[in-house]
């Protein structure tokens, strides 16, 4: 099988050939796929340590949470996906640990995440909710970076059309189409083939990337109280998941139903994210919550005194 996979834009009137290997150490392949999550993952960690060391947290502490938050992040994004698609993992039950085949879900990470960071803060006494604001922006990095792992690999696109903008196709994608028409048929979703599809990651990508720089100025500048970048997380990642699931071709589903468990999710959480950030500011707003918030913009250390110039006699 070859490593290219050829790539047309539309829209835009381009088209070229899309490598999923980046380079082979040992005989053994190392795609961009992999690269790239790995990139977007490094950011996320570099900008959470910076902003640890702005808001005095202690370093060791985020190490604990770092660690636990990853291995519980990867565990459960593995079974959130196995979960929902039991009907073929409970008959290939060896192929559960095979992570590296493909088969992981977004909100299944997130949710071990929030558990393994509990575990972490725990361990070294890390303030949750901080961590919880940082941790928000740490995630619209690695989301809004990671999704171009899915352009690489072809996959997470959309429905067919023939009017978006960055309308995409590419032989890889009509082979997924083709294997997959017939169970979309059984969801409602009739596909084509040979007809174009919404690029979806693309859409995600410049949606949470988007998000971070609107948080980032928020957390820097007019954070009210803690908790609150995690809050508009949910509402702002929720509304674009909610829209953009109901165009892909990949969804998980509720059983033989054809509710996807993303987008159902993704509305629960918007609802009970903006209910969160609504009573928390009215109370914020009254006086009732009294928090320090520690921005990440600028260095809160205390800064040296000058002395005071003694006044200069006037002459007489």
């Amino acid at each position: 099988m070859s490593d290219f996979t050829h790539v047309t834009f539309e829209g835009l009137g381009i088209d070229f050939d899309l490598p999923s290997v980046a380079f082979s150490v040992g005989g053994h392949d190392v795609k961009f796929y992999g690269l790239i999550i790995a990139f977007g993952f490094t950011l996320a960690v570099l900008y959470g340590g910076r902003g640890a060391w702005k808001w005095k947290m202690s370093l060791d502490g985020m190490t604990d949470v770092l660690i636990w938050g990853t291995i519980f992040g990867i565990i459960c994004a593995r079974l959130y996906y196995v979960a929902f698609e039991w009907d073929y993992y409970k008959l290939n039950l060896h192929e559960i640990p095979m992570i590296w085949n493909g088969g992981i879900a977004i909100y299944g990470g997130i949710i071990g995440a929030l558990i393994g960071a509990a575990i972490g803060c725990k361990i070294g006494k890390i303030d949750y909710l901080n961590l919880l604001d940082l941790g928000a922006l740490g995630l619209l990095i690695g989301q809004g970076i990671g999704r171009w792992g899915n352009f690489f690999n072809q996959e997470a696109f959309g429905s067919n059309t023939t009017t978006a903008l960055f309308r995409m196709w590419s032989p890889k994608i009509q082979a997924t189409l083709q294997q997959t028409s017939a169970q979309l048929a059984e969801k409602g979703m009739t596909v084509d083939p040979n007809v174009p599809v919404h690029p979806t990651f693309l859409y995600e990508s410049v949606w949470c990337l988007l998000s971070f720089l609107i948080l980032h100025i928020i957390v820097t500048k007019k954070r009210e109280f803690k908790g609150e970048i995690f809050m508009l997380y949910g509402v702002l990642y929720g509304a674009e998941r909610m829209i953009v699931e109901g165009m892909r071709t990949d969804s998980l589903y509720i059983g033989s139903s054809t509710i996807r468990v993303s987008q159902l999710l993704s509305a629960i959480i918007v609802v009970v994210a903006l209910a969160f950030f609504t009573y928390f500011m009215i109370r914020c707003k009254k006086g009732k919550l009294p928090q320090k918030m520690l921005p990440i913009i600028p260095d809160e250390r205390p800064k040296k005194e000058k002395p005071e110039k003694k006044a200069k006699k006037k002459s007489k």
